[in-house]
């Protein structure tokens, strides 16, 4: 029972094809071990605390001389988390953002928000953060920034959509991101000015990316992959034609076949309906060639 059960588990969460479960693991897990290091130096198995020489090599910092020594940090840095309860805010928000956000689009809209948000915020920390030195060096740590951008994109989407908050009711999510959005510029403006400055432009580029989507445009669509063109059937005149060859009538048409693909490209393979499933499965194994 308890294989099956983490079976499931595995199944609903890791392999639903979204990447939040993937993030958050990762950041909690970075989160425990960092501790973990450091509980070994309070208990005095180890002579030295790892805590401060492994946040500040993971996380980013703000100028790019400093970066080329540690240029991994481009990576780590957004599952890097220090405070306990940044990490819990920060992984429910984008649960829960997440979840509003695949209603009404899919994962390679989502993957894109999130990536090329966490690109550009990266590079404009290190840009300012190098053409504007804060006093002190400063590191950017945690997700926030990505999580902020898919927000924006939802929001922009659907600013009316109604969330249920405890002691609140109901609230639109316009008002709840606004809130949200203040605060945490406020958080890095009184703390780490690049940040600040690249917390506001990735909250426009989320907002960009949704204002393009409406026009037509979808800029995920750079991680789609391209289709590769059915391979063409061959006709075969004659009557010495092998058992195993499939009349042209028993094929799927090419049509019905495009718009599946069409279907898996949009919103992936498990959206497909049995019928559908069945439907895909016999003109993968028909061969290519028919009865004409």
């Amino acid at each position: 029972m308890n294989n099956i059960g983490l079976k499931d588990f595995w199944r609903q969460t890791y392999k639903t094809g979204s990447p939040i479960p993937v993030v958050i693991s990762v950041q909690v897990c970075l989160f425990v071990l960092i501790y973990f290091l450091d509980l070994l130096f309070e208990l005095k198995l180890v002579s030295q605390s790892f805590l401060q020489p492994i946040v500040q090599h993971l996380s980013l910092p703000s100028n790019f001389s400093s970066f080329l020594a540690q240029p991994w940090s481009l990576i780590s840095f957004n599952f890097v988390y220090v405070q306990l309860l940044t990490l819990i805010f920060d992984s429910l928000w984008l649960y829960w953002v997440g979840q509003i956000f695949f209603t009404f689009l899919n994962n390679r809209q989502f993957f894109f928000v999130y990536i090329a948000s966490w690109l550009l915020s990266s590079a404009l920390y290190v840009g300012f953060g190098t053409l504007i030195p804060p006093p002190t060096n400063l590191h950017l740590m945690g997700g926030a920034h990505p999580l902020a951008a898919v927000l924006a994109a939802i929001v922009t989407l659907v600013p009316n959509y109604e969330l249920r908050l405890l002691l609140f009711g109901t609230v639109k999510l316009k008002i709840v991101a606004i809130v949200y959005f203040a605060l945490e510029f406020l958080f890095f403006t009184l703390g780490n000015r690049p940040a600040a400055i690249s917390y506001f432009a990735v909250v426009l580029f989320g907002m960009a990316f949704t204002y393009a989507l409406r026009s037509g445009m979808d800029w995920s669509t750079l991680f789609q992959k391209k289709q590769k063109k059915p391979a063409k059937m061959k006709v075969v005149v004659g009557n010495n034609i092998p058992a195993n060859r499939k009349h042209r009538y028993d094929l799927p048409n090419q049509d019905e076949i495009d718009a599946i693909l069409d279907k898996i490209s949009v919103s992936g393979y498990e959206s497909l309906t049995h019928h559908e499933k069945e439907t895909l499965f016999r003109a993968s194994n028909s061969g290519d060639k028919v009865d004409g």
